[in-house]
């Protein structure tokens, strides 16, 4: 990270030639905001950033250093060097990335108690979260209408020795003070999970006021509606950052192999354990796995799992090298042509 002196300075004051370091607060298309001290600033991308691949390109969450504009949108120089990232693929599930937010400390994966609830799903988020370099916090929101939570808080801890759970109603203040440990100065939380899981209330709630509007949950489906249409990092009084995501109801597996790895450590530690080093856990004697599936150490379920986001994040990392190589030879195309 390039070592930029930052000075606060009077508003009214024009520094278009000195180096600011802001960070980006939202983004809508082409158009940037920087939060820089007390400020929200607009600001636009310097040219030569089109010619970056798009994981370079600033997200939510990023340090920017930028040229400040008083009569209009400052330029963005460059993205410093980002502690974590996290990505997925698109939901058309074509290979191609969608570059989420940046630098942040702790992941909640928002889950409401009733039909949102999927294990399957907090895993995928679990691994995702992990190979962004984050620390997971499974939030199981809506608490109130669920009789027997604490059997969901241990399947969710079953996942990955590395995440945290906790079991939440936002509406009524239960469990809430729970959360305070992640409420400290200088730490960046990430909400994510469905529409209807309960981040715009938790959000409120971690304010202590309505900034985000909540919409009515769907009683057919137990959905809702997206009340977050765009990634905005909101700084609360208390000194903490938190980004809010629209809902997602998909997330997929890609450029995700380290992510899977550690959420599901304890099936690596197994096949370590296999009599042949290139087995299959099929047919061959001396296999750990199998052993541990027929003792009842490990479930077939979470096996299958784990079997099946490896193979979903080897088809979508391909198909992500695939598309790569095309829009790079596009790009130098385009190059040769001017």
């Amino acid at each position: 990270m390039s070592n930029i002196t930052i000075r606060k300075e009077k508003k009214e004051d024009n520094y278009n030639t000195e180096l600011k370091r802001g960070r980006i607060s939202e983004i809508s298309k082409n158009s940037y905001t920087i939060k820089f001290f007390e400020q929200e600033l607009p600001a636009r991308l310097k040219g030569s950033f089109y010619e970056e691949e798009a994981d370079k390109l600033p997200v939510v969450g990023d340090y920017v250093n930028f040229l400040y504009n008083s009569q209009g949108d400052s330029m963005i120089i460059s993205v410093c060097e980002r502690s974590s990232f996290l990505q997925r693929p698109d939901q058309a599930k074509t290979g191609v990335m969608q570059y989420m937010v940046a630098n942040v400390d702790y992941t909640f994966i928002v889950t409401s108690l009733n039909e949102d609830y999927s294990y399957n799903r907090i895993a995928r988020y679990v691994s995702v979260v992990l190979q962004g370099n984050s620390i997971p916090v499974v939030v199981l929101t809506k608490s109130d209408l669920c009789s027997n939570y604490g059997r969901y808080v241990r399947e969710v801890e079953s996942i990955s020795d590395k995440v945290r759970v906790h079991a939440i109603s936002a509406l009524y203040g239960i469990g809430v003070d729970e959360l305070q440990e992640y409420m400290k100065p200088g730490v960046t939380i990430c909400l994510m999970g469905s529409s209807g899981a309960g981040k715009s209330t938790l959000l409120n709630a971690f304010a202590g006021e309505e900034i985000m509007r909540t919409s009515e949950v769907r009683e057919s489906d137990s959905t809702g509606r997206h009340t977050t249409t765009h990634r905005q990092l909101i700084e609360l009084a208390n000194g903490v950052s938190v980004i809010d995501t629209p809902g997602m109801r998909e997330i997929g597996m890609a450029g995700t192999e380290q992510g899977i790895d550690d959420t599901f450590s304890d099936i690596l530690e197994l096949e370590k354990c296999c009599k042949f080093s290139d087995c299959k856990h099929d047919t061959e004697p001396g296999c750990a796995i199998k052993a541990a599936i027929e003792n009842g150490e490990l479930s077939l379920e979470r096996y299958t799992l784990y079997k099946s986001l490896s193979a979903e994040n080897t088809r979508n990392y391909a198909k992500k090298k695939e598309i790569s190589k095309w829009a790079k030879a596009a790009k130098k195309m385009r190059y040769n042509m001017k």
